[in-house]
């Protein structure tokens, strides 16, 4: 059986020389993800043999300090532990650190030189990737002065590459992220713009597409006539942690629903595309969002539920409420959860509902699609009540795996039904561990492959889709805040919404 790792290594030649310049490097993201990302693309092979990784901030640092940092997040945060001492020694001689203000010419003017000199001594012919890890106020003024003192080049250059890889969130609503994208369109074509969602990067994620269209049990049944309704839901058992400014600033539905979870959702829905190409794949998930029926007053009211949590347990163990924890207003109002029905109205989806939810202090972590089948005509078996329906759970996190529920007789002569699971799960049947979400998401970028990334009418789609509800929440302030205790899963009334239809959440 081929592990993913060696299928990705037979297409390393096809990677350009490139130099990867981090925005930003000095922040979490930077050493939870980032920096064990290319450590393990290094120590798998997955890297160009020219290679440099350049960090960029404002902190004054020496290059031998950033490899320590560096060190030391890989070893806390990386999949393969311990560090190969070995290997890191070659690994580190690429990593430079270099000292410049994001609104200053002068840091650039100064980057690009080093990236010059860089080029002639590792032989990079001069391709960049540089990468925005930082807040989205900054994306702007950062690609503007890259444009401007020669870092970002045409895009028609046949001689060299540049590309950005933007973080979310893309805008704030409709109108911000239209405007974001007017002012980075006048410096980057829409080829060089790689919007990252590490969703797409997860390897269950991926297989949603194999799993639909390699298939042919499944796609005859993947519509109305045979699904009765879709549950996505993205549970964590975290609070915000240090992520007090930006949730006061975002909240959850900017923060997960409107990008992670849509994301999950087109990749669900979406019809078959005419190829695999980025542009083919994409063109089919912006139908479906596209396909999304709006979101009217009636909906707000009745369908669309957020909560915040309160004080409450964890694993036994007492936790604070949202609005106690640090950086947080002690009023806020601002969404900790949000659960809602959406309505796909083309003719594979008609009538379909799609329950959606997702919240911080939830009882335990995982994020899942689970399909819901319409029951059996019960003039056989369900003369003594209604069997469980047959689910199709994919689980994107954690033990990343496809299970299916079916129906089947207990042993004996009473010949009870009870359902039972098959369960695959990646991890065992594959071996060892599936590459993190970021080493597939960067990797791609090196290769020039966009089809796992975000294009732009992608995000102003999904934005035209809830700037509507948050302008509703704007002018509409909560009342019973906060609504859920840590460790419940969720407000009461989300419970209500679902069971309106006749239907409840899974159990995850």
């Amino acid at each position: 059986m081929t592990h993913p790792l060696e299928e990705l290594n037979r297409q390393t030649r096809t990677i350009d020389p490139c130099i990867i310049v981090i925005f930003g490097a000095t922040g979490d993201l930077t050493g939870r993800k980032l920096s064990p990302a290319l450590y393990n693309l290094g120590k798998d092979g997955m890297l160009p043999a020219n290679f440099a990784t350049v960090g960029f901030a404002r902190r004054e640092k020496t290059n031998e300090q950033f490899r320590d940092e560096i060190k030391n997040d890989v070893n806390a945060y990386s999949r393969t532990k311990p560090i190969d001492e070995t290997f890191w020694k070659n690994f580190e001689q690429k990593l430079f650190y270099h000292k410049g203000e994001f609104d200053n010419d002068e840091g650039y003017k100064s980057l690009n030189a080093f990236l010059r000199e860089l080029d002639s001594k590792l032989a990079t012919r001069g391709n960049r990737i540089f990468y925005l890890s930082v807040q989205p106020k900054y994306f702007p003024i950062i690609i503007e002065k890259l444009k401007k003192n020669g870092l970002i080049y045409d895009s028609e250059d046949t001689e060299k590459w540049s590309r950005v890889i933007i973080e979310k969130p893309f805008g704030h609503d409709s109108k911000s992220a239209t405007e974001l994208q007017k002012e980075i369109s006048k410096h980057l074509d829409e080829s060089q713009i790689y919007r990252i969602d590490h969703y797409l990067g997860k390897e269950t994620v991926q297989n949603i597409l194999v799993f639909r269209f390699a298939n042919a049990i499944f796609e005859p049944m993947w519509n109305y006539k045979h699904i009765d309704h879709v549950q996505i839901t993205v549970a964590e058992e975290i609070g915000i942690g240090t992520r007090g400014h930006f949730y006061e600033e975002e909240g959850l539905l900017r923060d997960v629903l409107q990008n992670h979870m849509m994301q999950l959702l087109s990749l669900v829905a979406m019809e078959a595309p005419v190829s695999l190409s980025g542009s083919a794949i994409r063109d089919e998930k912006v139908k479906v969002v596209q396909s999304i029926r709006p979101l009217n007053v009636d909906d707000f009211k009745n369908t669309v539920i957020r909560g915040q949590y309160g004080a409450g347990f964890i694993n036994g163990k007492e936790v604070i409420g949202y609005r106690q924890e640090k950086d947080v207003n002690p009023n806020s109002n601002v969404e900790t959860y949000v659960a809602l029905r959406l309505f796909i109205d083309n003719w594979r989806w008609a009538g379909v509902p799609f329950y959606l939810r997702g919240g911080k202090r939830l009882p335990k972590r995982g994020t899942e699609i689970a399909i819901f089948f319409k029951d059996a005509p019960g003039v056989l078996f369900q003369q003594g009540g209604k069997n469980d329906p047959n689910i199709l759970a994919i689980r994107i996190q954690p033990d990343e795996g496809i299970a299916l529920k079916i129906n089947c007789k207990v042993p004996g002569p009473s010949s009870p039904i009870q359902p039972v699971k098959m369960d695959f799960r990646y991890g065992s049947y594959f071996g060892g561990s599936p590459p993190e979400a970021y080493e597939r998401l960067i990797w791609d970028c090196m290769k020039g492959d966009s089809t796992l990334f975000a294009r732009a009418d992608e995000v102003e789609t999904s934005w035209n889709v809830f700037t509507p509800l948050l302008q509703y929440w704007a002018a509409n302030i909560p009342t019973d805040f906060p609504n859920y205790a840590s460790g419940t899963w969720g407000p009461q009334k989300a419970d209500m919404m679902i069971e309106k239809d006749k239907r409840a959440w899974r159990i995850l």
